[in-house]
This record gives structure tokens, sequence and C-alpha cells, in this order.
């Protein structure tokens, strides 16, 4: 009993600790949640607790704070996460549901993330080099120029305009666009080079030069926008936590503006939930900072990236596991177009 009970205490400490921020004492914790034993019962777990280094006395005299290894002891607990609420849910849905496209999609994302979890959402986008080419289209612009319009599979759309060696018909465009797709739609960036090959090959000879320059520029255009970057939002709420960084938000405030370090930071070795505390962020030398992050998909239902949350370890790691997993979840089926009205 005496080991479940100090699980009860540690758990304890670490909801009474993140909602007041002040050292838990074994008084306070018998009174708010009713255990049933003593203040000197509850002081000889704590002292256990202390020992395993689970929690740690900030002061004489003081009370409890959890360490990063009580954290994660609390963190590793949590079996069964708390739905949002219906409001939420709803609120999620209709900022997410008018997006006009991925660009707008991704923004209103990390603004509805950062505005439910109260802390700096970040969210990456789909690698091209991940994503599949789900169309091109060619716009003839004239004889000697072509709209190239490149759609991936999460929506992105990229338009180049190209001046052409030679004067060209609709037909022949409208062949070259009938063979590429036929060829390329599906592929990831890492196939192109051999599906162009076999458009080159099936392109009657008189369109050869066309064919090369739409291919050419297909692959120039995803190789250049495969580098991976993220969208942030919510540095302001960085604010209410200037304490719990103890002299280091400019640190915490510079690693944001690091796009590279960012995409790190969420990425760790698995696509599922995954929390990173404290000093387990190898990523930065910010060691009161906690990383929230899951993956999202597309519409072949495979991880194209991440998204999550960064604040301070002292944060409800309830509701915000809750919130990066729902955000997750909605942002997967309007890219994967599965999406309905909960």
């Amino acid at each position: 009993m005496s080991d479940e009970r100090r699980k009860i205490v540690l758990n304890a400490i670490v909801r009474d600790f993140v909602a007041t921020r002040e050292p838990v004492g074994s008084k306070g914790i018998v009174e708010r949640h009713k255990l049933g034993v003593s203040p000197a019962t509850v002081r000889h777990d704590m002292s256990h607790l202390e020992e395993a280094g689970l929690i740690v006395q900030p002061h004489t005299s003081a009370g409890r704070v959890p360490t990063d290894a009580g954290y994660r002891e609390f963190v590793d607990s949590i079996h069964e996460l708390k739905p949002l609420s219906v409001a939420e849910r709803r609120a999620i849905e209709k900022v997410l549901t008018c997006a006009e496209d991925l660009d707008d999609v991704l923004a209103r994302a990390t603004r509805v993330l950062a505005s439910i979890t109260d802390q700096v959402a970040v969210i990456q986008y789909p690698s091209l080099r991940r994503t599949l080419l789900r169309h091109v289209e060619l716009v003839p612009l004239g004889q000697m120029h072509v709209l190239l319009i490149i759609i991936t599979d999460e929506g992105r759309v990229e338009e180049r305009t190209l001046s052409l060696n030679e004067p060209t018909t609709s037909e022949d465009i409208a062949t070259v666009r009938n063979i590429v797709n036929a060829q390329c739609v599906g592929k990831k960036l890492s196939e192109l080079d051999e599906a162009l090959l076999d458009v080159y090959a099936d392109v009657p000879e008189s369109t050869s030069s066309l064919a090369r320059t739409i291919g050419e520029m297909i692959i120039q255009v995803l190789a250049a926008d495969s580098e991976e970057h993220v969208v942030v939002a919510g540095r302001k709420n960085l604010t209410q936590y200037d304490a719990d960084f103890n002299g280091s938000m400019s640190d915490m405030l510079d690693v944001l503006e690091e796009q590279v370090v960012l995409m790190r930071m969420l990425a760790p070795t698995y696509d599922g939930l995954a929390v990173q505390i404290g000093r387990e962020n190898t990523e930065v030398d910010i060691d009161n900072a906690s990383v929230v992050s899951t993956s999202y998909s597309g519409t072949n239902q495979s991880s194209v990236a991440r998204l999550g949350i960064i604040g301070p370890t002292r944060m409800d790691y309830h509701r915000t596991m809750s919130g990066v997993q729902a955000v997750a979840r909605y942002l997967s089926d309007i890219l994967s177009g599965t999406h309905e009205s909960r």
C-alpha cells in the first residue's frame, strides 16, 4: 500500500505545484486530496520520494517540488488522456475547416494549439521529400510560355511561368501534361528522376524539348522547397512563465527563432505522442523546458510531419497532451480529406 500511496503523493505534489508554483507541504496534501492518513505519514512518504530523486526541498522548512524525474514518473503514469471539452473540439473544428490552403490550415492549427494549451505551439510543414505528387497542370500562355502548376497530396500548390526554347501548341502541351501525370502522379521526389525518364521515352519526339523543360522545373521546384520548416505561434504565452525559466527566457526566445533546432526538438525516434522533460531535451541547453509532440498524417495515412508545444516543465501535462493529440487528429483528418463533424 505504501508504494501505491507514494505514487498518489507524488501525483498530488505535481498537480499542486503546477497549479500554484508553491512548494507543497504534507498538511496541504492531506487537506486537499483526502488521503485518509496523517501529515506525518505523508512526510514519511515524501522522504522516500526525495531519496528516490523524484522531489526536492528547495529551501529549509519549505515543502517539496517535483524534479525532472518526478515529472517523468508522473507523465509515465498517465494511461488515458481526458478528451477536450465539446466547446474546445468545436472551436478547433471551426477554425481549421475554414482554412483555404495548406499554409492557412497550418497557421490556423498552430494558433489554436497555442490557445488551448497556453504554450508556444510549433507545427512542422510536411516535407516535399515525403509527400507525393498529386497532379501537374500545364496552362499555355502564348506560343513561348507555359504556366506550370504542381500540386502535392498534402494540398501544397507551386506555380512557375516557363519560357520555352521554341514555339509550341496547346495540343503538344496537353500531350506532355497527360504523359507527365501518367508517369509521375503518386511518386515521391526521390522517385521522380526515374519516372521522368519514362516520360521522356513516351512523349513524341516533337515535344521532347518541352517535356525536358517541364521535368527539370518540377525537380527544381520540389527540391528547392523540400527543406523543412516550421510555423510558430503563442510566443506571448511565455510572458506568464518568466519565473519558471529562472532568467533563461531570452535563451528560450532565441531557440524559437532557430528553425532547425525546433525541428530537432519535435523529432524523437518514434512517431507517436512524446514528452521530453527538462534535460531530456538534448537539442537545447534549457533545463526547465518541456516539449510535448506527436505526428500528423496526410492522404496516404503515413506520418508526414510533427507538431507540438514548448513550455516550462511546470505545465499541465494532462491538458497539454490532450490538446496536442486533438489538434494532430483534426489536422490529419483535414489533410487526408476524411474530416467529419464531431
